[in-house]
């Protein structure tokens, strides 16, 4: 049984749990209170940063979510989540990565700004310049999704769980969407499955 360590308000541990729960895999959640993955010396034992997720498949340690959601898929969803195609699975892999490198950064902007800042502290112009960042950003996404129901093709895949989880909170926060109707049909496939709404249709805090 695969044992994962993290709050469930973070976006972080809601991939690693999306992944699971897509896939049935028997596991246990430990919940840690926000800033207690830095202050207990058994976790970070585990995870030496101090951050989460962190999990345990019988005594194998993992930490960094993307990395989670790729063991995981690996292991219990061969020919579904994790494509057997290389060529399929590089191209799901590479919206994981591009999801860590570029898609992370405007859409942390604009929450810290607009959900964790009090109004009267907000910098408009830093979350307006994120919030055009990130339109341009969808445009991307949605010119692929002109011609697949998924990032990756036809079907659900590890692709599609780290962007969803960065969607789920741009179309829950009050920010200037522009309309990417494919980003916005693709939303709407996501949040028709069940380990989605359990997981990632949640409290922003």
């Amino acid at each position: 049984m695969i044992k994962v360590w993290g709050r469930m308000t973070s976006t972080n541990v809601q991939k690693v749990m999306w992944c699971i729960d897509e896939l049935g895999v028997a596991h246990e959640h430990i919940d840690l209170p926000h800033g207690h993955a830095r202050q207990d010396s058994a976790y970070l034992a585990m995870n030496p940063n101090g951050l989460v997720p962190t999990i345990d498949d019988d005594g194998f340690v993992l930490w960094e979510s993307n990395s989670c959601v790729r063991y995981i898929a690996a292991k219990f969803g061969a020919g579904t989540l994790w494509p057997t195609d290389p060529r399929q699975r590089a191209d799901a892999e590479r919206w994981m990565d591009w999801q860590l490198t570029t898609l992370s950064s405007p859409s942390w902007t604009i929450f810290l700004g607009l959900v964790l800042q009090k109004p009267e502290r907000r910098d408009t112009a830093v979350i307006a310049a994120a919030t055009k960042r990130l339109n341009e950003l969808w445009t991307i996404v949605d010119k692929v999704l002109a011609t697949r129901n998924f990032v990756a093709g036809a079907e659900l895949t590890i692709g599609d769980i780290p962007i969803g989880i960065v969607a789920s909170r741009w179309f829950t926060i009050a920010a200037e969407r522009d309309r990417h109707p494919n980003v916005e049909a693709w939303y709407h496939r996501l949040t028709e499955r069940s380990a989605f709404k359990k997981n990632v249709m949640t409290p922003l805090l």
